[in-house]
């Protein structure tokens, strides 16, 4: 059976819920997130918002100073939750299994509805699946969604990048090697800002570069260059994970006496965001939710939590989250026994915006 996927991702998700909900904000750069006047973080923002520069997990009030028209509206994030669950049954009426991402991401795998004579037909049959999948999210959900087609993870990702929003776009098996070429190596999965100044310092700035590379990639990039260069001519064997179980990374630390100083409590966040983003980057991973873990002298834990749109992986976003939410909640009223930093809803992170043919 030849392998047909989808990789569905809704386009700018909190921000066209809001918009959607409240028709004056159709238009306007609209900032999910805390007010600017407030110690926060933007959560998300829309197409008009972003082009102001604005984006996940920027405090608030830096938001506020690149987009000063920008329309600031509270995260309803239960209500997000709830309009996922939605979309994902109309994507599983198509016949798909699935495997969610995040909260507005999904990868599809419809190659029981799309099967021809060869692998290209395959994927061409799964054309009038998506766009009806796409119509009727817009029809039922009054929400816009962008679909990439490919015969596995990889350039699924790569595909649905390729043209947001309201996109649709199919890399062909016989046409991948050529679409991959000019794009950046950052559009490969696994690459992150470290393994691309690595391989850029050697000369490889596009995908086609890797292609071409003589050398044995892994005096580069270690173990992964094996695989690497698989990702480079759009080889990709990774199965859908259809497991339910909820992966997190995190750490905490229980103090040798009670603590409120807040330069200890700033130094513990920053070792364990710094730990946790390690992490991430090994396993080639981002995190929506950051979330703080407290425990007072008399053993009573408490638990904040904050989801972002876009995945975060470097350790400054995670401490600066971290922070936001002990101030906001006020979990410093009185000295800590432990102080824990952790991160959920995890997946690859994707490139935002790749260079159109």
């Amino acid at each position: 059976m030849y392998r047909v996927l989808f990789h569905l991702d809704m386009d700018a998700f909190y921000a066209s819920v809001e918009q959607r909900d409240a028709p004056a904000l159709r238009g306007q750069p609209v900032i999910v997130g805390a007010p600017p006047t407030q110690r926060g973080v933007v959560c998300a923002a829309s197409y008009e918002a972003r082009k102001f520069g604005v984006r996940s997990a920027m405090p608030s009030a830096t938001a506020g100073r690149l987009c000063p028209h920008g329309v600031f509206v509270r995260p309803r994030m239960e209500y997000y939750r709830q309009e996922s669950r939605e979309i994902m049954r109309l994507v599983v009426d198509t016949g798909a299994v699935i495997e969610q991402m995040s909260i507005d991401e999904a990868y599809a795998d419809v190659s029981a509805l799309c099967q021809r004579a060869d692998p290209d037909a395959s994927l061409r049959e799964a054309v009038p699946v998506a766009r009806a999948l796409k119509q009727r999210i817009r029809s039922e959900r009054e929400l816009s969604a962008t679909i990439g087609i490919a015969s596995n993870k990889l350039l699924a990702k790569i595909a649905s990048d390729h043209q947001k929003p309201d996109g649709l776009t199919v890399i062909c098996d016989r046409d991948r090697v050529q679409f991959l070429r000019p794009l950046e190596v950052r559009a490969l999965f696994g690459v992150g800002k470290v393994t691309e100044q690595i391989l850029r310092q050697s000369g490889i700035r596009t995908v086609g570069d890797l292609q071409d590379y003589p050398g044995d990639l892994r005096a580069l990039v270690g173990s992964f260059g094996v695989r690497l260069k698989q990702f480079a001519f759009g080889e990709d064997d990774r199965p859908l994970e259809l497991g339910d179980e909820i992966k997190s990374i995190s750490g905490e630390e229980t103090f040798l006496q009670d603590t409120e100083d807040r330069k200890v409590l700033r130094a513990c966040l920053k070792e364990q965001a710094a730990d946790i983003s390690t992490r991430l980057k090994r396993r080639r991973l981002g995190a929506h939710t950051v979330q703080v873990k407290v425990r007072y002298s008399d053993f009573k834990t408490l638990t904040r939590q904050i989801s972002v749109e876009e995945p975060l992986t470097e350790a400054g976003d995670i401490y600066r989250l971290g922070c936001v939410l002990l101030a906001r909640e006020k979990l410093v009223s009185r000295p800590l026994r432990l102080l824990g930093l952790g991160v959920s809803n995890l997946r690859e992170p994707g490139r935002q915006q790749l260079p159109l043919f």
